[in-house]
C-alpha cells in the first residue's frame, strides 16, 4: 500500500470502492476504552500505518467492565477507522486512476460537463469543450459509450474525467511512430489559438500560423474546419504536448517538384502552370516548385489596364519560357508569344479607305483609341472626328466600350499604329463650297475666335472662314482684330476665295462699304493740290491723311519751301500738298510741300505781270515787289 504520508510514492493499489469498517468482537462488541484515539490530525496519521490485524487486534482486547455502558472515546476511534478507510479508499483509487482507460456511458450533457457513468461510486464528468468539433458541437450524445481516463475524485463529489488524455493514450504510439519516421498525418483543423491553430490529428495538437504556408497567412480563421495534412515536428509524452507542421512537407513537395520542373525547363519551351499571384505590373505563375514571372505587356498583343483582365487567381494557363537565370533561378515568361503577331499582315487586312468597326478603348485629350481585333488597336484623332470644329473633347462623342464604325487613313506595321477616321463617313461640307458660297457672296457668322493675324467667323457647322486683320477696316489701320470684332458677334462679310483642297475660306468685312481708295483715285489727277493733316512722321518722311481712310507720303526731299530750305512737319500740322505720285495698284500717293510753294512762286510772277507796262521788267524789280507784298 502506498505510504499516504509520502507525496512522491508512486506505487498505487486496485482500485477498491467498498470501504472496510472495523470489526469488533461479538462477545463484547466493544473496543478497550484505555486506548484513547481522538480526532487530532497527528493521531489518525500516525494510526493510518495500522494494518487490518492490528485492528482486529484492538477490537479483541477485553473490556475492563464488562457490565459498564459503552465509552463515548471507543465511538470516536469507531469514526476515525471509518475516515481513514474512506480516505485510503479515494487514494487508492486516484492513484490507480493515472493513465488507466475505462469506458463508461454518456448520461446526460449540460452546457460545461459530460456527465459518464464509469461504473465508479458517483459520476464522473468531462469538461465539455474536450468533446466539441470546430462548429462548437459537442461529438458525444446520452448512450454512447465513451473512453476516459479518471483524473481524480472531486471533493464535493464525482470524479473527473479527460476525454482527451484518452485519447492521447490511444494514438499516442501512432503519432510516437509518425514523429519518428516523419510519415504525415490527416488533421482537422479545430479552432484558433493565440499562435496559430489547433488541429485535432486524434488529438489535439497545435499548429503555428508559421507552420501552416510557405509563405505568410494572414486570415487563419479560414482553415478551420478543413482537412489537411501534417507532419509531427515536436512531441512531449509527459505534458501530452504535440506540435505539427504543414509547411514541412510543403516545402519538400515544392523540392521535389522544383528538381522535376528544372530538368524540362529551357528558353523556348511551353509549360503549363497555375497562377498565384496578380500584381499591378503582371502575373506569378508556379510552374511546379518554381514560379514564373508574366508580364502584362508580354500577356497580350493589345492593351490591358491589369493582369485580371486577362488570367485570375487560380487560373492554369500555358506559357513560354522566354528567359531563364539559372544562377538566380528567375523565369521570364510570355502568353502573347503562343499566338501569331497581328502586326504582321496588319497591311494587307486594313487596306486603307476600309471601312472597319472597332470598340473604343480608352479617351484623351487628343483623340479615342479602338480595338478593332485582340492586339490591333487604332487611334481616331480628335481632328479627325467631325468636320466641326466646335467639338472641345473627344469625350463629347465617343466613350469608352462603344462601338463605332471608322475609316482606315494610314498603317504604320513598324510603329504598330493605325490612323483611323470617323468623320470621312460623313459628308465633308467643303467639297461643294464654292457652289454655295461663290466669291462676292455675302454671308452671315458669328466670331469664334480672334488671333494676331484676324478673326475666325463660323459661318455653318464646320465651316470657319478667316478675316484677316487687313481687311477689317478701309479707314482704320488695325493692329488687332479685338479692336473692331468681339468674340461670339454676329457679323456679316464678303467671300472673298474659297480653298476647298485647303480648307480655306477668305472672308472680307470692310469689303461691305465702298472701298475710300477706289473713290480717290477716280476724284484725283496727279498735280491735284490736296489739303492734308499730319499723322505721323518718320526719318524719310511724314505721312499725311489727305481724306478718311486716305493717306499719302511726303518725303523729306519734298518737304522744304522754294528756296530749297527744309520745313519741320510735326504731327498734327495741316498744310497744302501737291499730289506728285498715284499708284492705284499699290493704294499709294506720293505728296510734295515744295511743288506748292513753286506753284504759289509761278502764280505771283503771273499777277505781277499783269498790271505792268510795257517797259521792260527786271528780276530785281520782282523780288522787290514780291517782298512788298
Amino acid at each position: 500500500m502506498a505510504d499516504v504520508l509520502n507525496p512522491e510514492q508512486t506505487e498505487s493499489t486496485p482500485l477498491n470502492t467498498e470501504l472496510e469498517t472495523p470489526t469488533l468482537d461479538p462477545a463484547t462488541d466493544q473496543i478497550d476504552p484505555s486506548l484513547e484515539l481522538t480526532h487530532n490530525p497527528e493521531a489518525v496519521s500516525a494510526e493510518s500505518h495500522l494494518t487490518t490485524e492490528d485492528r482486529h487486534a484492538v477490537a479483541e482486547i477485553p473490556a475492563a467492565h464488562d457490565e459498564e455502558e459503552s465509552d463515548p472515546g471507543m465511538e470516536d476511534f469507531a469514526a476515525a477507522l471509518e475516515s481513514f478507510d474512506r480516505e485510503q479508499a479515494a487514494e487508492a483509487a486516484a492513484l490507480s486512476f493515472d493513465d488507466t482507460i475505462v469506458t463508461g456511458t454518456v448520461i446526460k450533457l449540460t452546457d460545461k460537463h459530460v456527465v459518464v457513468d464509469v461504473g465508479l461510486k458517483s459520476e464522473g464528468l468531462i469538461p465539455i469543450e474536450q468533446v466539441t468539433d470546430h462548429t462548437g458541437q459537442p461529438k458525444l450524445h446520452p448512450g454512447e459509450t465513451v473512453e476516459v481516463v479518471v483524473e481524480r475524485e472531486e471533493i464535493e463529489g464525482g470524479y473527473l474525467l479527460s476525454y482527451d488524455k484518452a485519447q492521447r493514450l490511444r494514438v499516442w504510439d501512432t503519432i510516437e511512430k509518425a514523429a519518428n519516421e516523419k510519415t504525415p498525418v490527416l488533421g482537422t483543423v479545430a479552432g484558433r489559438v493565440k499562435g496559430g491553430l489547433t488541429v485535432d490529428i486524434g488529438i489535439k495538437a497545435f499548429l503555428p500560423g508559421s507552420q501552416l504556408e510557405v509563405r505568410p497567412v494572414r486570415n487563419l480563421d479560414a482553415w478551420i474546419g478543413q482537412q489537411i495534412e501534417v507532419r509531427v515536428i515536436k512531441l512531449n509524452k509527459k505534458r501530452g504536448n504535440v506540435v505539427v507542421s504543414r509547411k514541412e512537407i510543403l516545402e519538400e513537395e515544392l523540392t521535389a517538384k522544383r528538381s522535376l520542373t528544372l530538368e524540362h525547363l529551357e528558353e523556348g519551351s511551353i509549360l503549363t502552370g497555375t497562377v498565384k499571384n496578380l500584381t499591378d505590373y503582371g502575373a506569378f505563375v508556379d510552374l511546379g516548385g518554381i514560379d514564373g514571372l508574366l508580364h502584362i505587356t508580354d500577356m497580350s498583343w493589345g492593351r490591358l489596364t491589369h493582369p485580371r483582365d486577362l488570367v485570375n487567381v487560380s487560373d492554369e494557363i500555358q506559357v513560354k519560357v522566354l528567359k531563364f537565370d539559372k544562377d538566380k533561378q528567375r523565369v521570364s515568361l510570355g502568353f502573347k508569344q503562343l499566338t501569331p503577331d497581328p502586326w504582321l499582315d496588319a497591311v494587307e487586312r486594313y487596306p486603307i479607305g476600309a471601312r472597319v468597326r472597332g470598340r473604343v478603348l480608352s479617351v484623351t485629350d487628343y483623340g479615342a483609341f479602338v480595338e478593332l481585333e485582340q492586339g490591333i488597336e487604332g487611334l481616331v484623332h480628335v481632328s479627325e472626328m467631325t468636320w466641326s470644329k466646335r467639338m472641345k473633347h473627344p469625350s463629347k462623342l465617343v466613350k469608352p466600350g462603344d462601338e463605332v464604325e471608322t475609316v482606315i487613313l494610314a498603317v504604320n506595321p513598324s510603329d504598330r499604329r493605325i490612323s483611323l477616321g470617323m468623320k470621312q463617313l460623313l459628308e465633308n461640307p467643303w467639297e461643294n463650297l464654292s457652289d454655295r458660297y461663290p466669291s462676292g457672296t455675302v454671308v452671315e457668322g458669328r466670331v469664334r475666335n480672334l488671333t494676331d493675324f484676324g478673326a475666325f467667323i463660323e459661318i455653318e457647322d464646320g465651316i470657319d472662314g478667316l478675316v484677316h486683320v487687313s481687311n477689317l477696316s478701309w479707314t482704320k489701320r488695325v493692329k488687332h482684330p479685338s479692336e473692331v470684332l468681339k468674340k461670339g458677334e454676329k457679323v456679316r462679310a464678303v467671300v472673298l476665295g474659297v480653298e476647298p483642297e485647303n480648307r480655306r475660306l477668305s472672308l472680307g468685312i470692310k469689303q461691305m462699304q465702298p472701298d475710300v481708295w477706289e473713290s480717290f483715285f477716280a476724284q484725283h489727277r496727279v498735280g491735284d493740290v490736296v489739303h492734308g493733316k499730319v499723322l505721323r512722321t518718320a526719318q524719310f518722311g511724314a505721312f499725311v491723311e489727305i481724306t478718311e481712310g486716305v493717306e499719302g507720303l511726303c518725303h523729306v526731299s519734298e518737304a522744304t519751301d522754294v528756296n530749297g530750305v527744309p520745313m519741320k512737319l510735326d504731327q498734327g500740322q495741316e498744310h497744302d500738298f501737291k499730289i506728285i505720285k498715284m499708284n492705284p495698284d499699290e493704294k499709294k500717293v506720293g505728296l510734295s510741300l515744295r511743288a506748292v510753294g513753286e506753284e504759289a512762286s509761278r502764280a505771283d510772277v503771273e499777277a505781277y505781270k499783269q498790271p505792268v507796262s510795257s517797259s521792260t521788267t527786271t528780276l530785281g524789280d520782282l523780288v522787290n515787289w514780291k517782298r512788298e507784298r
